[in-house]
């Protein structure tokens, strides 16, 4: 009788061992490169300024690129559980994953045709780079449990957590420069050919060294086709969901914390937004989370390994980071000065002769107009602001725009089209300049298409009494028909905040330090027992205990010093509860069907991002602000960890050894 192994076998030599895990764990250094470029930072921003810059607006560009990323993830979630039912058939995990790979590097690599306007073109890539990436993920989770040991899963997920944080935030910092340095669109055309090199490069090891996993069906029978076989395991499966209850109430259980999870880090940028940190703090603070995730990946990973003997140590500085950074973040909120912590200044007020914080529409009396302007009609939901008109001059009027306010930064809207020209920017009747060129800034509104809601905002050296005045040049784009100007309303800002980055993250680092000589002096003696008790299920738990934390914490942020203690208390456990959510799931499933309840567990997934984000945007409209809607959030974390506490792990790891002994008895004949 053969001999077949369908979890990862125990005969091979530990080198060969450890050169499979490494080349697995490489995929996910290869693929996140797709996440941070393509998904997050650099193709969202393009596709909604350049491919989409032909379409009639911005939110409309923003609304097919929903479209998209709506489409892709229909597709994956039909496809994921069918297909992985037939790799576990055919013996095919490593050929579809290589399938969906070539679809994702080929559909990423050549969006670097993709110029001003190309939209239709943009979507149609993004889609099957998309569809590619998704799907390769399903199959490549599936490998976990035919290349690491039971006891090796926690720690070796992890291991691929941290890569892809590291992988994907190297390549996207090479990105980001080449954006910067190279000329017109070139720098972020090739960093999309970059991500398709990077993914295609790093992927080989995978190919290399992983083997196949065995099949563990039956020859199939006379006149039985792959496909036949494969909906039939899938209903069989379906139909006798009771027997894996366990592994079902974990799928539900992870569904509604994997929500909060993904709505925290989806919302986190915006939120910073709407509380006014700069956007300095607001990227470094989400690489911050990119790269310190690399080690707290790893500590969650040895968390439940009883052959760790270090977990005394790993557990009480993880227990450590959940009361001391909340406390000194607070703590130095309140102490630090004000241009320090980045708390709130005072507001600016009205006054007699200046205009304070907010919006004033085109026909305030505060907006003093010179020359001929004509009032016309325009929708609010146009422009998606309050303005109902908006004033049109033309140069041969002299048109010129004054706005005396109260404050450091003015934002004007107004609308681009075929007919606009170029505008004159004058701070206090000089021209205001360039940051960066030292020469005078100007509005150039030429658009091929009209747009409305465009803004620009304008700054003061020091906040105080300034006069913003705009000028209908006689000047025009080369391909203007006319030199228009249409403003539309212009809203006062609310204060900068000022704060010290150097401190706030030499704070940070000291605080650090200081956990890890405590954890050193005191971990074995206080935690050693709690130690021991720690299993998967435990450190997700704990992961979620502090994400509860960081909701709470949200609600009442209001500093940026606050803001990087909570960015890194997200660091913490983002990485950790995703990987140990990775490989309990394996643990919980038949490794003959990894292929076919991976392809579930996806399904999943792309539910998790979208439940959370829309009771997020209910709760926001509801009261009127994110601060509530970020409280809510903690209800996630609250359920989803009281089903997991319902989850029996050793019943249902039992269940899928006795579904693998019965599917290894039927295919070794």
């Amino acid at each position: 009788m053969a001999s077949i192994s369908l979890t990862a076998p125990q005969t091979i030599s530990q080198t060969e061992y450890k050169r499979r895990i490494r080349a697995w764990t490489m995929y996910d250094w290869a693929n996140s490169a797709f996440a941070t470029t393509i998904l997050a930072a650099v193709l969202p921003v393009y596709y909604s300024q350049e491919a989409g810059a032909t379409l009639p607006s911005a939110a409309t560009a923003t609304a097919y690129w929903s479209a998209g990323l709506s489409i892709s993830l229909f597709v994956v979630a039909i496809l994921s559980p069918i297909l992985g039912t037939v790799s576990d058939v055919m013996r095919g995990k490593k050929r579809f994953l290589a399938i969906f790979f070539g679809i994702g590097i080929v559909g990423t690599g050549l969006l670097v045709l993709v110029e001003t306007g190309d939209w239709l073109l943009a979507s149609i890539l993004f889609i099957f780079g998309r569809i590619g990436w998704t799907a390769s993920l399903v199959f490549y989770d599936a490998l976990l449990p035919h290349i690491a040991r039971e006891e090796d899963r926690d720690s070796v997920s992890a291991r691929g957590f941290a890569l892809g944080y590291l992988g994907g935030g190297l390549l996207l910092a090479v990105n980001v420069v080449m954006i910067f340095m190279l000329p017109g669109t070139w720098g972020a055309r090739l960093s999309f050919l970059s991500v398709a090199i990077w993914w295609g490069v790093f992927s080989i090891p995978l190919f290399r060294h992983v083997p196949e996993p065995p099949s563990a069906t039956a020859k199939l029978a006379p006149g039985e086709t792959v496909l036949g076989a494969s909906f039939k395991r899938l209903s069989a499966t379906l139909k006798d969901v009771r027997r894996y209850k366990e592994l079902l109430k974990f799928l539900v259980a992870f569904l509604i914390y994997a929500d909060g999870i993904g709505t925290i880090i989806e919302v986190a940028a915006i939120y910073g937004a709407e509380l006014g940190f700069g956007s300095v703090e607001l990227i470094l603070a989400l690489l911050l989370v990119q790269f310190v995730g690399i080690p707290y990946s790893l500590i969650f990973g040895r968390l439940p390994s009883k052959n760790e003997k270090n977990r005394p140590f790993y557990l009480a500085f993880v227990l450590y980071n959940l009361i001391a950074l909340p406390l000194v973040g607070i703590t130095g909120s309140r102490l630090l000065p004000v241009n320090v912590s980045g708390m709130p200044p005072e507001s600016y007020a009205t006054t007699a002769s200046t205009a304070g914080e907010g919006i004033y529409l085109a026909g305030d009396a505060r907006l003093v107009y010179e020359g001929t302007w004509t009032a016309q009609t325009i929708s609010a939901e146009q422009i998606d602001s309050d303005a109902d008109m908006e004033y049109r001059s033309t140069s041969q009027s002299g048109g010129r725009l004054s706005f005396t306010f109260n404050g450091q930064r003015v934002k004007v809207n107004y609308n681009t089209g075929p007919d606009q020209g170029i505008w004159a920017v004058e701070m206090d009747g000089q021209p205001l300049l360039d940051d960066d060129t030292g020469q005078p800034l100007t509005i150039d509104a030429y658009h091929p298409t009209i747009r409305y809601g465009a803004s620009s905002t304008f700054q003061a050296l020091a906040p105080g009494e300034h006069t913003l005045s705009l000028r209908n040049t006689s000047e025009r784009n080369p391909e203007s028909s006319g030199t228009a100007m249409n403003i539309s309303q212009i809203e006062v800002l609310v204060p900068l905040r000022e704060s010290n980055l150097a401190v706030i993250i030499g704070l940070v680092v000291a605080v650090q330090l200081v956990g890890l000589l405590l954890a050193l002096l005191f971990g074995r003696l206080l935690f050693s027992g709690l130690a021991k008790k720690m299993d998967t299920r435990l450190g997700i738990l704990l992961a979620l205990l502090i994400y509860a934390a960081v909701a709470v914490w949200g609600f009442f942020l209001n500093s940026v010093v606050e803001f990087w203690f909570l960015a890194w208390m997200v660091a913490v456990v983002q990485g950790g509860s995703q990987a140990l959510s990775r490989s309990l799931f394996s643990n919980l499933s038949p490794a003959a069907k990894s292929g076919e309840f991976f392809g579930m567990f996806s399904i999943m997934e792309k539910f998790s991002a979208i439940i959370g984000p829309l009771l997020f945007a209910l709760a926001a409209a509801t009261f009127g602000s994110s601060r509530p809607a970020v409280l809510s959030i903690i209800a996630f974390f609250i359920i989803g960890g009281y089903l997991l506490t319902k989850v029996n792990v050793e019943e249902g790891r039992r269940v899928a050894k006795e579904e693998d002994a019965a599917l290894l008895a039927g295919a070794v004949e």
